[in-house]
């Protein structure tokens, strides 16, 4: 008996040590493969921030003197480049257009992305998901393939070289229209029927309901509009020929050639690069918590 209780007491703790072991090996393991993803994640940012810290760098230099890596270091002519770009080269025009084009087209977008998700949820009309397929359908088609429809109608209306060429092809969104949708659908019902009750007109509760409930979702999508029109380079380039109404990524093509000498003026195009990315970042930065919320509230 003495036997069978010392091999009994001998195998639970070898049991003990094995599971021990197999603890500890999972830990191990579970720390490995956690570190191997923060350094794959470190990698990733990395390579994501590298050009723009190379930009920066080569906007601290003086025109041409960029010619290898071992070049890389910080110059001093940081101020002399910007107030060049911004003053001299008058960079500010093209930036300011580029902010009044994506203010423009954002105020645009959500009057009327607001108006067609309000129809699109609660109105009751024939076709309504064939409407609603219609427009999504919209996003398969290539921006290029628009530009010779688009350049032909806007010339022929004779808004060529205005800012009226460059915000109104933008005020219909697909996009924007989906997201607004989908967030409308989330609202309680008995909110809409606590409206129709109390006699509140489609607007008024657009107004005073549906606005004021997607806050988030409306700065979100504000901002990723904001973001990708200010990113606007072949629209622009196309319709305009009036180098004072040109947007700044256009404006970033025309630094380029302002050397004396002939030669790239590289110092001059990475500080209008730095000077562009400058507005959509602070957005991006500032608003991260409302854009957050927004691909939130879509993934439910």
């Amino acid at each position: 008996m003495l036997g069978s209780l010392l091999t009994a007491l001998t195998a639970a703790v070898e049991r003990s040590q094995s599971a021990g072991r197999t603890t500890s090996e999972r830990i191990r393991r579970f720390e490995t493969e956690q570190l191997t993803l923060h350094v794959l994640a470190a990698t990733v940012v990395f390579l994501i921030v590298l050009p723009v810290l190379i930009a920066a760098l080569v906007s601290t230099k003086r025109a041409g003197i960029v010619t290898s890596i071992g070049d890389l270091v910080p110059g001093g002519h940081a101020l002399s480049n910007y107030r060049r770009a911004l003053i001299g080269l008058e960079f500010w025009r093209f930036m300011l257009n580029s902010f009044v084009m994506s203010v423009a087209v954002v105020v645009g977008k959500l009057i009327v992305s607001l108006l067609a998700a309000l129809v699109i949820v609660y109105y009751r009309f024939p076709y309504k998901n064939a409407v609603f397929l219609f427009i999504l359908f919209t996003l398969l088609l290539p921006v290029p393939v628009r530009f010779v429809p688009l350049y032909r109608l806007t010339t022929e209306l004779g808004m060529n070289n205005t800012l009226f060429a460059i915000t109104v092809p933008y005020l219909a969104s697909a996009t924007t229209v989906f997201i607004l949708r989908q967030h409308f659908l989330s609202i309680p019902a008995s909110l809409v029927e606590t409206a129709k009750v109390d006699g509140v007109g489609p607007l008024r509760f657009l107004w005073s309901v549906l606005i004021p409930m997607s806050r988030a979702v409306l700065v979100g999508v504000s901002v990723i509009m904001f973001v990708y029109t200010w990113n606007q380079y072949l629209w622009p380039l196309v319709i305009i020929n009036a180098e004072s109404l040109q947007v700044a990524q256009v404006g970033l093509n025309l630094l380029r050639g302002q050397a004396s000498t002939g030669e790239v003026a590289w110092s001059m195009v990475m500080t209008g690069s730095i000077l562009t990315l400058l507005p959509p970042l602070a957005l991006l930065v500032l608003f991260r918590r409302q854009l957050l919320e927004t691909f939130t509230i879509q993934q439910k």
